[in-house]
């Protein structure tokens, strides 16, 4: 029988840092911002006002929120992906580090 060496694949997708999640979520708040439907829709599931948009930015979760409603919509998620260039799996893994710990009772 003949032996296959199967080998790990040389493409890895990059551990990301904390610093790398935030500027890919804040590329993703262009990407989004870049359309005013795009915007609009975030704004509107999110509760947040365009007026007090500077304000929500600078609250605890508001980048992997922004994460989690490109995750939330495949085909935005693959539309960012194929403009910024990154995997869409790193805007998931950037979501991660971002988020918030859950609370326990």
């Amino acid at each position: 029988m003949e032996n296959l060496n199967f080998k790990a694949s040389s493409l890895k997708t990059p551990k990301l840092t904390k610093s790398s999640a935030e500027t890919l979520a804040i590329e993703a708040l262009n990407f989004l911002a870049a359309e005013p439907d795009r915007l609009d829709r975030f704004l509107a599931l999110s509760g947040i006002g365009l007026e007090n948009l500077r304000q929500a930015a600078a609250e605890p979760g508001f980048l992997a929120a922004i994460l989690a409603h490109l995750a939330a919509d495949e085909k935005l998620l693959l539309a960012f992906a194929a403009q910024s260039g990154h995997d869409a799996s790193l805007a998931l893994q950037a979501h991660d580090i971002l988020s918030p710990p859950c609370e326990r009772p």
